[in-house]
């Protein structure tokens, strides 16, 4: 009995008739399984950024880049209103005839001047109503969302309020200047009043947008900053100068740029303030602006289209002018305020 117990328990390490023995693996597989998990791993985390942002340029390059060059082609040639092609090479031509277009001076002058009536109280109210947003108000919530209700607002909704707002004869502003014992003020045929109306606005419709925005980036800021300034003794009027608006700087470089791009593309208020809608911006072209003469010039008699690419393109070239002042002189004051 025990001799069978024994030689039983004697054969149990023997490999069994159903499972062979295990056959050792290479020295190198794992190694190399390794190693080709880490260059896979390297070459997403390199490739991956560049293929979620692939899909954004590829639509661009559709919709935008091709027809930002053919509009470029397309400005040094002729083009009769009703020809089925393009005429001949005229090179320059239309551009030197856009430059030296008194419309298009005085679109130049009032694009710009509506833009700087605009563009500039637009983000310094913008960063105003963010600071005042990001302190402990009751029903924060509500007043942070109430700011946005005018850029939900349909533009020609607001061109219909504003629209009654400056009318020349029996709109409110006038009637509230009549009742105080100011004379009135025509709107429409005052170039500078012209502008303040258009710039209310646009004002009216972009400054809580732009709030927000500016409110995203002071909740970002760390709340031991402001503790610590308070410990130092400034006040709220400091602790904003020194810390909030330090803090914010790549968000206000962000809005300047975009405010800037904005107001000088500016078409659908000034279009919409134009109640005659024959003048195409003022019976003497008092409030057209750069984009309303793209507009008007693709709808006129000779080489419509070749013209209003030329003037698409030197308004291309205004806007990236302004957008690098406006980067050069950021990054200057941002140099300054680390120095």
């Amino acid at each position: 009995m025990s001799e069978n117990s024994t030689a039983t328990v004697g054969d149990a390490p023997s490999a069994s008739p159903t499972r062979g023995p295990r056959r050792p693996s290479p020295r190198g597989a794992p190694t190399a399984t390794i190693a080709r998990r880490h260059r896979l791993s390297r070459l997403d985390v390199r490739l991956s950024p560049y293929l979620y942002v692939l899909p954004f340029f590829l639509v661009f390059a559709v919709i935008g880049l091709y027809p930002l060059l053919y509009t470029g082609y397309l400005s040094f040639f002729s083009w009769p209103r009703f020809g089925a092609d393009h005429g001949p090479w005229i090179g320059w031509a239309n551009y030197s005839h856009v430059l030296h277009d008194p419309v298009f001076h005085k679109a130049l002058w009032n694009t710009i001047g509506i833009f700087l009536l605009s563009s500039v109280p637009q983000i310094a109210v913008a960063t105003v109503v963010a600071a005042l947003l990001d302190t402990t108000l009751r029903g924060r919530t509500w007043w942070r969302m109430s700011v946005l209700l005018p850029f939900v607002v349909a533009p020609a909704a607001a061109a219909l309020i504003f629209g009654a707002l400056f009318a020349d004869k029996s709109g409110l502003v006038n009637q509230i200047l009549s009742g105080i014992g100011l004379p009135e003020i025509s709107w429409h045929s005052n170039r500078p009043a012209s502008w303040l109306a258009i710039a209310t606005m646009v004002n009216y419709r972009w400054t809580g947008y732009n709030a927000l925005i500016v409110l995203a980036a002071m909740q970002a800021i760390p709340r031991d900053l402001y503790e610590a300034a308070a410990i130092d003794g400034a006040s709220r009027v400091k602790q904003f100068f020194h810390v909030t608006l330090p803090s914010i700087r790549p968000t206000m470089i962000f809005v300047i740029v975009t405010s800037t791009i904005g107001g000088l593309q500016i078409f659908t208020e000034p279009r919409l303030f134009d109640t005659n809608l024959q003048h195409q911006g003022g019976a003497n072209y008092e409030y057209q602006t750069l984009t309303m003469y793209v507009f008007n010039t693709a709808n006129s008699s000779t080489d419509p289209y070749p013209r209003a690419a030329a003037a698409a393109w030197i308004l291309f070239l205004i806007i990236v002018a302004f957008a690098l002042v406006n980067f050069v002189v950021t990054r200057a004051v941002q140099r300054r305020s680390h120095t």
